[in-house]
Protein backbone atom coordinates (compact mmCIF):
# COMPACT_ATOMS: atom_id res chain seq x y z
CA UNK A 1 0.00 0.00 0.00
CA UNK A 2 1.27 3.43 -0.99
CA UNK A 3 0.73 6.90 1.32
CA UNK A 4 0.01 10.40 0.59
CA UNK A 5 -0.70 12.46 3.72
CA UNK A 6 -1.87 16.02 3.16
CA UNK A 7 -3.64 18.84 4.72
CA UNK A 8 -0.89 20.53 7.31
CA UNK A 9 -0.38 24.03 6.96
CA UNK A 10 0.78 26.81 9.56
CA UNK A 11 -2.33 27.69 12.40
CA UNK A 12 -3.09 29.97 15.40
CA UNK A 13 -3.19 28.02 18.70
CA UNK A 14 -6.03 26.83 19.54
CA UNK A 15 -6.98 26.58 16.01
CA UNK A 16 -7.84 23.69 13.71
CA UNK A 17 -6.42 21.28 10.74
CA UNK A 18 -7.54 18.18 9.28
CA UNK A 19 -4.95 15.69 7.85
CA UNK A 20 -5.84 13.49 5.37
CA UNK A 21 -3.62 10.03 3.92
CA UNK A 22 -4.67 8.68 0.60
CA UNK A 23 -4.17 5.39 0.59
CA UNK A 24 -3.31 3.44 -3.07
CA UNK A 25 -3.35 -0.34 -3.55
CA UNK A 26 -5.57 -2.88 -2.35
CA UNK A 27 -7.37 -3.86 0.19
CA UNK A 28 -7.29 -0.69 2.24
CA UNK A 29 -9.74 -2.22 5.15
CA UNK A 30 -7.21 -5.13 5.65
CA UNK A 31 -4.97 -2.35 6.97
CA UNK A 32 -4.40 -0.80 10.55
CA UNK A 33 -3.89 2.59 10.49
CA UNK A 34 -1.77 5.03 12.24
CA UNK A 35 -0.91 8.86 12.67
CA UNK A 36 2.66 9.40 13.78
CA UNK A 37 4.92 12.78 14.24
CA UNK A 38 8.40 14.03 14.58
CA UNK A 39 9.84 16.93 15.45
CA UNK A 40 13.56 17.57 14.09
CA UNK A 41 16.28 16.05 16.67
CA UNK A 42 13.89 13.58 18.43
CA UNK A 43 12.23 10.63 17.72
CA UNK A 44 8.84 9.84 16.00
CA UNK A 45 6.60 9.15 18.26
CA UNK A 46 3.15 7.63 18.05
CA UNK A 47 -0.30 9.88 17.45
CA UNK A 48 -3.40 8.04 17.09
CA UNK A 49 -4.30 4.40 15.57
CA UNK A 50 -7.58 2.93 14.37
CA UNK A 51 -8.66 -1.03 13.52
CA UNK A 52 -9.56 -1.89 10.38
CA UNK A 53 -13.08 -1.28 10.45
CA UNK A 54 -12.98 2.03 12.62
CA UNK A 55 -14.17 -0.04 15.58
CA UNK A 56 -11.27 0.69 17.48
CA UNK A 57 -9.58 4.13 18.15
CA UNK A 58 -6.36 4.48 19.97
CA UNK A 59 -4.90 7.65 21.45
CA UNK A 60 -1.66 9.19 22.94
CA UNK A 61 -2.41 11.02 26.49
CA UNK A 62 -1.04 14.34 25.18
CA UNK A 63 -4.02 14.26 21.91
CA UNK A 64 -6.60 12.53 23.78
CA UNK A 65 -9.96 14.73 24.05
CA UNK A 66 -8.19 17.18 20.92
CA UNK A 67 -7.67 15.17 18.09
CA UNK A 68 -9.97 12.67 16.63
CA UNK A 69 -8.69 9.95 14.17
CA UNK A 70 -11.13 8.28 11.80
CA UNK A 71 -11.24 6.34 8.08
CA UNK A 72 -13.68 6.15 5.16
CA UNK A 73 -12.81 2.58 3.96
CA UNK A 74 -14.98 3.58 0.47
CA UNK A 75 -12.53 6.16 -0.33
CA UNK A 76 -9.18 4.65 1.00
CA UNK A 77 -8.31 7.49 2.82
CA UNK A 78 -7.21 8.16 6.75
CA UNK A 79 -8.55 11.33 8.96
CA UNK A 80 -6.79 12.96 11.88
CA UNK A 81 -9.01 15.70 12.84
CA UNK A 82 -6.77 17.96 14.94
CA UNK A 83 -8.55 20.77 17.29
CA UNK A 84 -7.10 23.08 20.10
CA UNK A 85 -3.90 22.83 18.72
CA UNK A 86 -0.98 23.83 20.80
CA UNK A 87 3.01 25.31 19.66
CA UNK A 88 3.81 22.29 21.07
CA UNK A 89 1.52 20.00 18.63
CA UNK A 90 4.41 21.35 15.85
CA UNK A 91 5.61 18.25 13.64
CA UNK A 92 5.72 16.91 10.54
CA UNK A 93 3.08 14.29 10.89
CA UNK A 94 2.99 10.86 9.02
CA UNK A 95 0.38 8.28 8.26
CA UNK A 96 0.98 4.90 8.59
CA UNK A 97 -0.09 1.53 7.98
CA UNK A 98 0.17 -2.05 9.16
CA UNK A 99 -1.58 -5.88 8.49
CA UNK A 100 -1.85 -6.30 12.37
CA UNK A 101 -3.55 -3.93 14.55
CA UNK A 102 -0.42 -3.63 16.78
CA UNK A 103 -0.37 -0.08 15.01
CA UNK A 104 -3.00 0.87 17.68
CA UNK A 105 0.14 0.96 20.35
CA UNK A 106 2.43 2.74 17.90
CA UNK A 107 4.41 -0.60 17.09
CA UNK A 108 6.45 -0.83 14.11
CA UNK A 109 4.08 -0.19 10.93
CA UNK A 110 5.12 -1.56 7.97
CA UNK A 111 4.43 1.46 5.50
CA UNK A 112 4.88 4.85 5.92
CA UNK A 113 3.54 8.01 3.91
CA UNK A 114 5.66 10.71 3.52
CA UNK A 115 4.82 13.69 5.87
CA UNK A 116 2.70 16.63 5.89
CA UNK A 117 4.36 20.04 7.85
CA UNK A 118 1.87 21.09 10.95
CA UNK A 119 3.25 24.12 12.02
CA UNK A 120 1.16 25.53 15.41
CA UNK A 121 2.06 29.20 16.38
CA UNK A 122 1.81 31.27 19.20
Amino acid sequence: VQLQASGGGLVQAGGSLRLSCAASGRSFSSYAMGWFRQVPGLEREFVAGIGWSGGRTTYSDFVKGRFTISRDNAKNTLYLQMNSLKVEDTAVYYCAADRSEGILSGYGPMYWGKGTQVTVSS
